[in-house]
């Protein structure tokens, strides 16, 4: 989702991926294995603690119905990573693509991160984009801390990016390469899934988002063993149970600011209504 450049990208894919791009973590934070999931479709259940926010979290993650994504005879699908290479050029330029894009297997990067979006964890390891620049930062008040003002303004470029994607354009290009986004969804655990499901139930997710207008307080994860941490500025959580129990998408959202978060809820709106109405006209 969200690295253009020019005036459109992926669709489902760039305004999702965009969210996956606006990343708490430093660009050389060493993530941990990407663990295969077993098959099943719903998020993780959170804890008591976190009822508040993880109520709004399950109502959006409530099965959406099982649809497949059909390539109309007219369209050519994307056969292999040549075409999917050349197509991301032809839309973003060969610049923009060798400076954002992780272009190799990126069919699995995808698939892999949407799902992951959704659960408590989504390793970095495998993200179809590149990091984005510069370090997650927090503000000293009153013995408390938060995140910073100014730490939004890391993901405002990309927001903007984001929301000049031509939804009806990007969509086709994900049609084009669903064949291999639905491979890769099954190779990774869900052989009896479609992947267009999963897409809808993480972006209801997304938009399920708390909407926090406050200032966020953030507290440093507890470091057991000998050896300090070296990089302190990737080990915040968010201090209130109920927000830091939220799935990883969530909490990426949450962190880009309530401004960035409104309008990409805005945008991630777009895309599941030309999702639906695709599939209304099969």
């Amino acid at each position: 989702m969200s690295l253009t450049g020019r005036a459109m990208f992926v669709g489902a894919v760039a305004t999702v991926v965009a969210v996956v791009a606006l990343r708490w973590r430093s660009q050389d934070e060493v993530p941990p294995p990407m663990p295969v999931q077993p098959e099943a479709e719903t998020v993780e259940a959170a804890p008591p603690a976190a009822a508040s926010a993880a109520e709004a979290s399950a109502a959006a993650s409530q099965p959406a119905p099982e649809v497949q994504v059909e390539v109309p005879a007219a369209t050519a699908p994307l056969a292999g990573p040549e075409d999917i290479a050349s197509a991301l050029v032809d839309l973003l330029g060969r610049k923009a693509v060798l400076t954002f894009l992780q272009t190799d297997d990126f069919p699995r990067r995808f698939a892999a991160t949407v799902d992951n979006l959704g659960r408590t964890h989504a390793p970095s390891r495998l993200w179809p984009l590149n990091p984005t620049g510069g370090r997650f930062t927090v503000e000293e008040r009153e013995g408390r801390t938060f995140i910073s003002a100014d730490n939004a303004l890391r993901y405002t470029p990309l927001v903007l990016l984001a929301e000049t994607v031509s939804v009806e354009r990007a969509v086709d290009l994900y049609v084009r390469m669903y064949p291999l986004l639905q491979r890769s969804y099954e190779e990774l655990g869900y052989p009896k899934g479609y992947f267009n499901t999963r897409l809808l139930q993480v972006i209801d997710q997304l938009l399920a988002t708390p909407d926090v207008t406050d200032p966020i307080p953030v507290q440093l994860t507890e470091v057991k063993g000998p050896i300090p941490s070296t990089q302190p500025w990737v080990r915040y959580e968010f201090a209130d149970p109920a927000l830091e129990a939220l799935s990883a998408g969530q909490k990426m959202l949450l962190r880009t600011g309530p401004v960035n978060e409104r309008r990409l809820k805005g945008k991630l709106r777009e895309i599941r209504n030309e999702l639906v109405k695709r599939a209304g006209e099969r």
